[in-house]
């Protein structure tokens, strides 16, 4: 099971206040788009009134060139109820030529919100990208929406169907993007975000458009557009400078929206924005990977201690327990919770000399008759390695032949609790790279932990004989199995891994989260807008992004990261979970391309179904007789929550072994069915 105390990390997000800029336009207090400074909206230099130049004075305005070119704001009039909606927005960013994507995240300190007790938000680590987190939800405010007509998670082909009232493209190629809609309904406010929620992965380094229209109030009328927007969509003049400077970017916006059968009149708001790159996402991490296996020999690991040695700890599946410490190179300015990255003159993490970093490992009764795998565990919300020591892992070592060891995954680790809510009661947002920086070492030292089991600890003289290194897997659970899918996506030492009620992206996760709702609450003490919150878990996604799957889980099984194989993962979710959403789950799995595998229970949306058995990665659901997820971002709560009793279901434990094995999903369920409604506890 998971600690109960989810994501307290996230908090230390920021959010963001409603404000007007006034940089990045025209001159203030000019309708000129033309910018030749006359005050002559046309640019033709009549001065007549007619801001077409066209002389029949009826105000419209001659829509210019196509231009692809963005204003730097702090702030975007065309939601004027709110500082930083629509977002993310292309107009949060500002032109540089180093980067990847030609952009670069420039948020201001001035546009984001103050918490309660006065502190702000430093925006210095959110502005290091060069574009938005592929896991956020694109959002924006329209004061009394409802989500009548908008597509649901269970109606997901309605997104892409002509008609519908929220629309995703792909600016480059028109494609439109699958997702679900909604008002949110988190907690209490008057003033709820409208989120489209995208159930693919927006591609790295992509310009994305989002448009909305027919989205109504509760009467069943129509929002009306903004001032702002209504001047752009229907080339009316406005006072606005950012309006006006925006006018041939919203040439490209409506043409692009029109060829994909999108009206323009129709339009309650439109935008775009830019994801970050691949190279953004995943280069600190992967450079800490390397530079740390670089510091040993293709058949050599890391330094390890061992502390404990005991032969009679639950010896009906165990024949050792043994915990230790292991000495890896730090790249982090303290071992310790709260400790950053240190960077370099190239400005890639830099080693800061070794640390250690406990570690427990159990030897099977079955290791002392023929020499056990390397079964790798990832524990846990906030837990540690001890969790490798509950009853169903001791069972699986033993039944299985696996000497199975687990390390702390420390960024969101039992060490790093206290730092979290320290983070989160100061509002200091920017401190949340703490959590980002030292999940990045964790995943470096899960990296090592298999390296030095397959090397240092197998030739041990001692603990080796009962190794056979050639057999190397992992098997994480819940947080374990969410950030398995950076593990999977960037460990050259496993080839295949059991990913257990996962899901990506956090963003998606956190308000469908029983675990969530304590952490909620401290959210509403600092910050009294919804929508603010909003904002805090959509950047706080920007700096989960060099963690968490959404920036790898896509590289798993194809396109697989530099200087790294593929790699095959079962993924496994029980319908109804009450902590892990399963529509996480599914994101996950459309990600990696996994086969849905057909255990009786429902098709999923975007996922290939096939029957008996799946080579390769794979989708598996189980089902314990609860209903599905609610609609909008609240968390299940019916029943018994089942989140964490596939461990105990025999057929998931053959499946799971034989899939390390052989590399092929077989359903071992009775009939094919997966399903225990006695189990429900309804």
């Amino acid at each position: 099971m998971t600690c109960p105390r989810l994501a307290p990390a996230l908090f230390a997000c920021l959010a963001l206040l409603g404000c007007r800029g006034d940089d990045g336009g025209a001159e203030a207090g000019s309708t000129e788009t033309g910018g030749d400074g006359d005050g002559d909206a046309s640019g033709d230099g009549d001065g007549d009134g007619d801001p077409s130049g066209d002389g029949d004075g009826d105000g419209s305005i001659e829509e210019p060139d196509p231009e692809v070119a963005w204003p730097t704001l702090e702030c975007d009039g065309l939601v004027p109820e709110y500082c930083l909606f629509p977002f993310p927005n292309n107009v949060f960013t500002s032109a540089d030529a180093e980067t990847p994507t030609g952009r670069r995240v420039t948020l201001a300190s001035a546009s984001l919100p103050v918490h309660d007790n006065g502190t702000m938000v430093d925006p210095s680590v959110f502005n290091r990208a060069d574009g938005w987190s592929p896991g956020q939800a694109p959002m924006t405010y329209m004061p009394g929406a409802t989500a009548e007509g908008l597509p649901s998670w269970v109606d997901i082909e309605a997104s892409l169907a002509a008609d519908c009232p929220t629309v995703m493209i792909d600016a480059e190629t028109g494609e439109r993007v699958a997702h679900f809609a909604e008002i949110d309904v988190s907690h209490a406010g008057p003033t709820p975000a409208l989120m489209i929620r995208p159930v693919v992965r927006p591609a790295d380094g992509r310009r994305y458009i989002v448009a909305i229209r027919g989205v109504v109030d509760d009467s069943g009328t129509p929002i009306p557009a903004s001032p702002g927007f209504a001047a752009l969509r229907d080339l009316e003049p406005s006072d606005d400078p950012d309006v006006e400077a925006r006018r041939p970017l919203y040439a490209d916006i409506f043409a692009r929206l029109e060829q994909a059968g999108v009206a323009r009149d129709e339009l309650q708001i439109a935008w775009d924005f830019t994801t970050a790159s691949t190279e953004h996402i995943t280069s600190d991490l992967l450079h800490m990977r390397d530079t740390a296996l670089a510091e040993y020999g293709p058949d050599e690991g890391p330094a390890f201690t061992i502390d404990i040695v005991e032969d009679d700890w639950h010896p009906e599946d165990i024949a050792y327990r043994l915990e230790g410490r292991i000495e890896v190179p730090l790249f982090l300015d303290s071992p310790d919770a709260g400790g950053r990255i240190v960077r370099g003159a190239d400005g890639l993490p830099e080693i800061q000399g070794t640390a250690e970093y406990r570690f427990v490992a159990l030897i099977p009764q079955s290791a002392l008759d023929a020499p056990a795998g390397l079964l790798q565990h990832g524990h846990g919300l906030l837990g540690d390695a001890y969790q490798v020591q509950g009853s169903e892992r001791r069972m699986f070592a033993n039944d299985y032949n696996y000497v199975t060891f687990a390390l702390d995954w420390i960024g969101m680790a039992d060490d790093d609790t206290l730092n979290i809510i320290e983070v989160l009661g100061q509002g200091a947002a920017g401190d949340f790279v703490e959590v980002s920086d030292r999940l990045q070492q964790g995943l470096v030292n899960f990296e090592l932990g298999m390296r030095m089991m397959r090397t240092s600890f197998a030739a041990d003289p001692t603990w080796g004989p009962y190794v056979d290194p050639s057999r190397r897997h992992y098997l994480g659970i819940s947080q374990g199995g969410i950030f398995g899918g950076t593990y999977m996506a960037i460990t050259t030492e496993v080839e295949r891994g059991v990913l257990a009620v996962p899901g990506q992206p956090y963003n998606l996760l956190l308000n469908r989260s029983v675990d969530f709702n304590l952490y909620l609450s401290l959210l509403q003490i600092g910050y009294a807008d919804p929508r603010d919150i909003q904002m805090m878990l959509a950047l706080t996604q920007m700096l989960w992004d060099h963690a968490e799957p959404t920036g790898y889980s896509h590289h798993i099984a194809s396109d697989p990261l530099p200087n790294t194989p593929a790699h095959e993962v079962l993924i496994r979710a029980a319908v109804g979970d009450h902590q892990v959403t399963n529509l996480g789950a599914h994101i996950m799995a459309r990600a990696v391309g996994a086969k849905h595998l057909d255990t009786g229970v429902r098709e999923v949306w975007g996922l290939e179904q096939v029957s008996d058995q799946s080579p390769g990665s794979t989708y598996v659901e189980y089902d314990f007789g609860l209903p599905m997820d609610p609609i909008g971002n609240v968390p299940p709560t019916a029943c018994s929550d089942p989140h964490g009793k596939i461990d105990n279901q025999q057929p998931a434990n053959d499946q799971a072994d034989e899939f390390f094995r052989t590399g092929v999903v077989v359903n071992h369920c009775e009939a094919g069915h997966c399903s225990w409604p006695e189990l429900s506890g309804c």
